[in-house]
């Protein structure tokens, strides 16, 4: 049960704002109320959905704090992994190559959800490469809210995921490259838009890229 309806959270099946009943949530599954009841404590420790007594779970939107936060984390973390990423290896380069192969059938097949779990995937790749285990647990803890978020991009901007594409692959060059300052720009640029977009801004992030590599990280002028 909790893993239905947190992977229906993740992909927007159940959007926020939407108020889930234990009964209804019950019957969907199959399962007697009980699970249902501690699938929903757990969801709520997670930041998922928020639980009103006889009433039911109320599905969280992603809030405008929380993609600050995502961003801002992503980009500290992401930016210190390209640039220990050069020189790049084989086996970095086959991996990210894998990766954008599965983002394009994703992609032809319409299956945003997967495209979503691909992306996520070509940017943690980078953070693993790091070899920094305590790095990596941190990005990880990242993984739920980056995939909500990247969905729900794709969903109201859907011109993204070929945008997504073409930017992983932009920063896969500059990484083959060797060119360690155009490889943190693409990714600020990258990373940097999911703000704008998530805010209903649909600007390029040209006002980002003028801070990135520059010791300000946010690039929302803060």
């Amino acid at each position: 049960m909790y893993a239905h309806v947190k992977q229906a959270v993740l992909e927007r099946r159940y959007e926020g704002g939407m108020l889930l009943t234990e009964g209804e949530l019950a019957e969907a599954v199959g399962v007697s109320r009980t699970p249902v009841r501690e699938g929903l404590l757990r969801l709520e420790v997670e930041g998922l959905i928020r639980l009103y007594p006889k009433k039911g779970a109320l599905v969280l939107p992603v809030s405008v704090q929380e993609v600050e936060d995502v961003v801002e984390t992503r980009l500290l973390v992401e930016q210190h992994a390209v640039r220990r990423a050069v020189p790049v290896s084989d086996a970095l380069v086959t991996r990210l190559e894998e990766l954008l192969a599965e983002q394009r059938t994703h992609a032809a097949s319409g299956d945003l959800p997967a495209f979503s779990a691909a992306d996520r995937g070509f940017h943690a790749a980078l953070v693993q490469a790091t070899g920094n285990q305590i790095l990596t647990r941190l990005y990880d803890q990242l993984r739920d809210r980056q995939l909500r978020m990247g969905v729900a991009v794709m969903h109201a901007h859907p011109d993204r995921v070929a945008k997504n594409i073409a930017e992983h692959a932009d920063i896969l060059r500059t990484l083959r490259e060797g060119d360690t300052d155009a490889a943190a720009r693409a990714v600020h640029q990258h990373v940097s838009r999911v703000r704008h977009l998530m805010r209903g801004d649909d600007r390029t992030g040209q006002g980002d890229d003028r801070a990135s590599g520059q010791g300000d990280d946010r690039g929302d002028g803060r």
